[in-house]
């Protein structure tokens, strides 16, 4: 398969989409967010934080301090993707995130700052 077909192959997967959580576990606290791509938003917030670089300045602050191995990183709830390619998830994909926000119930980083 030459490049451009293997670019276009990976397009049209269908990537599973939902919500996700990166778990301090040292103090309990999470960052929750959405995602139409969950391994690679997972691997992007793992990233992010081992190059010193998360948005959540509270949540980088306390992997400098932890170390990695104080964290967890976790799919929580998946989203059905109909077949209809014009399907948005956005608006679902926030409902979820608010249902998972208030069923967790514990301190949250804020995703700015």
């Amino acid at each position: 398969m030459d490049r451009k077909a293997a670019a276009r192959a990976y397009k049209e997967l269908q990537h599973p989409m939902g919500v996700f959580r990166v778990l301090n576990t040292a103090g309990g606290k999470s960052f929750i967010g959405t995602s139409v791509n969950l391994p690679a938003m997972l691997n992007r917030q793992r990233a992010q934080l081992q190059l010193g670089g998360h948005p959540s300045t509270e949540l980088q602050r306390d992997w400098n301090a932890l170390g990695a191995d104080a964290f967890t990183f976790e799919v929580l709830d998946e989203l059905a993707s109909p077949d209809d390619r014009t399907y948005d998830p956005a608006a679902d994909l926030r409902t979820l995130e608010a249902l998972w926000l208030d069923k967790l119930g514990e301190a949250v980083y804020r995703k700015r700052g």
